[in-house]
């Protein structure tokens, strides 16, 4: 395949390939995603080929390759991905740990410009251009030039109503979902949403993470902040509170102040319009019976 678009969220996001007999290949996990239209958010030119950024660009955020093993978070590599600055123009230099070819790639955009490019090396004659890690960035930066969040959360949709449990890892996104969809919800994502401010109001969507994914969406009614708890807790809080507790679940890379400042105004908008609540709770259907005898 030499060009295709993908709708991720309502963004559209187009890929074409530039170098002679270089494939893409999007990930199954994408296939659904696939859109026919011609028009883009962002445009992604996809070279073959090692890229170097620029000498005198200026390294302001480097991420090392971390995992999570039994709950205990674990660095691998100090090698994963950064992000370079030079002038108006962002490069992203990054490496694919779950990829068996040692593939490397650099994103070069900007937040003022919708033709990306992106050059992948060692990738042979074919390659999905949105592998991990670089489906998660190319997001997050969309989400910045657009003012919209990407957040740890898990949501779901039960006769009309969206609920989003956010937490860290290990506060329970997954076993509230599952709990939810045993009781007829519809599961949005587990995992990583993206919240956008529409003409409808404030509204989640998935993003790629799983195999089976297909896009789904939902209005945000309640936005939930979730701990595991010896007892079922509904604790609502507003101002201040609310805006910094969602803000430490929210992606985001503190480099750049405007961007910071962009996201914190999407923020304290959105806890303006969706009532936040903290949320200890026990891991079985009393916490969904707790949430709709309450009125939420």
């Amino acid at each position: 395949m030499r060009r295709y678009c993908l709708n991720i969220a309502n963004y559209l996001i187009g890929f074409e390939s530039v170098s002679n007999g270089f494939e893409l290949m999007p990930g199954e996990r994408f296939r659904s995603f696939l859109s026919g239209e011609n028009d883009h958010d962002i445009f992604i030119s996809v070279h073959s080929g090692k890229y170097e950024v620029p000498e005198n660009a200026v390294r302001v955020f480097n991420a090392p390759y971390v995992e999570e093993i039994n709950g205990i978070r674990v660095k691998k590599s100090d090698k994963f991905w950064s992000v370079h600055k030079h002038n108006n123009d962002l490069f992203i230099a990054s490496v694919f740990p779950l990829s068996p070819e040692k593939k490397n790639a650099v994103l070069k955009f900007s937040l003022s410009d919708r033709n990306w490019d992106l050059w992948i090396g060692g990738a042979g004659n074919a390659t999905d251009p949105l592998e991990y890690p670089l489906d998660g960035l190319v997001l997050y930066y969309l989400t910045a030039i657009h003012g919209d969040i990407m957040i740890h959360a898990s949501g779901v949709n039960y006769s009309g109503s969206g609920y989003l449990f956010s937490g860290v890892s290990g506060r329970g996104k997954t076993t509230m979902s599952k709990l939810w969809q045993e009781a007829g919800a519809k599961v949005i994502h587990d995992d990583r949403l993206i919240l956008r401010n529409t003409e409808k109001g404030s509204r989640m969507f998935n993003t790629p993470v799983y195999a089976n994914d297909e896009p789904r969406e939902s209005p945000v009614n309640k936005i939930f902040l979730i701990e595991h708890g010896s007892r079922n807790e509904i604790i609502p809080v507003s101002g201040a509170s609310a805006i910094s507790m969602v803000m430490a679940n929210c992606i985001q890379h503190n480099w750049d102040q405007e961007i910071i400042a962009g996201l914190v105004g999407s923020v304290s908008s959105l806890c303006r319009e969706v009532e936040v609540i903290r949320l200890p709770f026990r891991p079985d259907r009393s916490i969904i019976d707790e949430i709709l005898n309450n009125g939420q």
